[in-house]
């Protein structure tokens, strides 16, 4: 208990410098962006029955970079198809919009369509540490894994704010993620695997959404949470509105006057301002308790690129764009024959599936970017977070802002 209360004591901190500019907590509905679609009571992924979110959130020191010491700015998010309680597999499937970035386990979805263990996002160098965590953490936990099915994990760069290259992931992370992973309200933001990241010229990281497609208790689910780290700041749209182009201040900053160094003494100096190349990812995590089988899954995944097209996305070159669509539906036993029974949506009622898709990724990512705070990391780099008050403005002058 007291090594439990110690990792949760160093996973939680956060230096005043990395924190600046707050914005009081709000959602998409919250400020009145006005949205397609019925959202879930909580508007998250947890929406759809079973699904358990987690994250272990590292934010460490602050100051030049030291490679190895920091500062940190990173993490592990864990996202439980049936929840911890149940680690029966689910069919899944999976769509690259465009392939400069990681998710493990797919050629094992490609082939089975199915996903036995929790889905973990992190940081593009931790890629290996969590993916062995996850497999020593399922080893004695789910039944039939020995020798079998591989873990899907996924990862963003948070490089600009975090010290990288320090690995400072590690195993005892991992397993917090994991066992931190519950139903109900998902935190977004600076959390998790979404700790050091930017999305569309802001700070950004994780975010989540839902839609009901009936109000009726047997009406389906589409439940969406996303890692955001994509895209230029004049790409930015929100409802439409070209909230980039209006939004030109703050950019990203060196919070100093002191001087960086150079590359010859190890630092890594990036230019402050806009980005003006495409260097981002986004991994987008689609879950809904409609009967869908693994070819389906596969299709609504790719319909995540459509709301990343909403909000100004291009997936760029130096973009990994990856996607992971599960059901929760039951597949159902093997009889003596070895025979399964599995229901299966009708293709000609799959279409609010996918428009459901479209609109919660849309609004995960606004949501990842109303829930991120301004942060400061390494080198002093300070991203902001994008101002509640200028957007609700902005929205106004275009005629999008609802009452």
């Amino acid at each position: 208990m007291t090594r439990l209360f110690l990792l949760a004591a160093t996973i939680c901190y956060l230096t005043p410098a990395a924190l600046l500019g707050q914005n009081a907590p709000a959602r998409s509905h919250d400020l009145g962006i006005p949205l397609d679609g019925t959202p879930g009571p909580l508007n998250a992924i947890t929406d759809v029955p079973g699904v358990a979110v987690g994250h272990a959130t590292l934010v460490r020191g602050s100051g030049k970079l030291r490679v190895g010491i920091g500062p940190v700015r990173t993490g592990v998010t864990a996202v439980f198809p049936r929840g911890p309680a149940d680690p029966s597999h689910v069919f899944a499937g999976w769509f690259s919009l465009n392939g400069n970035g990681e998710m493990t386990g797919t050629a094992w979805i490609d082939d089975y369509g199915l996903l036995v263990y929790p889905i973990t996002i992190t940081n593009t160098n931790s890629v290996g540490t969590v993916r062995d965590a996850v497999i020593e953490w399922g080893r004695t936990r789910l039944p039939g894994v020995f020798n079998c099915c591989l873990p899907a994990v996924a990862e963003t760069w948070d490089g600009d704010l975090s010290d990288i290259y320090g690995f400072h992931v590690k195993k005892e992370h991992v397993f917090a993620a994991l066992g931190a992973a519950k139903a109900g309200p998902v935190a977004e933001g600076n959390v998790g695997g979404g700790t050091g990241m930017q999305c569309l010229g802001f700070k950004g990281g994780i975010g989540t959404a839902s839609r009901r497609l009936s109000t009726r208790p047997e009406g389906y689910t589409v439940g969406v949470l996303v890692q955001c780290n994509f895209g230029l700041r004049r790409q930015l749209r929100i409802a439409g509105v070209p909230v980039g182009q209006e939004i030109t201040e703050p950019k990203r900053c060196y919070d100093t006057s002191a001087k960086l160094g150079s590359e010859q003494d190890g630092m890594r100096c990036p230019q402050g301002g806009d980005k003006e190349r495409e260097q981002g990812s986004i991994i987008v995590v689609i879950a809904t308790d409609a009967p869908l089988l693994p070819h389906q899954l596969r299709r609504v995944a790719r319909r995540a690129a459509l709301g990343i097209g909403r909000m100004g996305g291009i997936a760029g070159a130096g973009s990994g764009d990856l996607f992971l669509a599960f059901s929760t539906a039951k597949t159902g036993a093997s009889d003596s024959a070895g025979v399964s029974s599995v229901g299966m949506l009708d293709d000609s009622r799959v279409d609010p599936i996918y428009e459901a898709t479209v609109q919660a990724t849309e609004d995960a990512i606004i949501n990842a970017m109303l829930a991120a705070k301004t942060m400061t990391g390494a080198d002093y780099l300070r991203v902001p977070a994008l101002p509640h008050d200028r957007l609700r403005a902005v929205l106004r002058k275009y005629g999008r802002l609802r009452s």
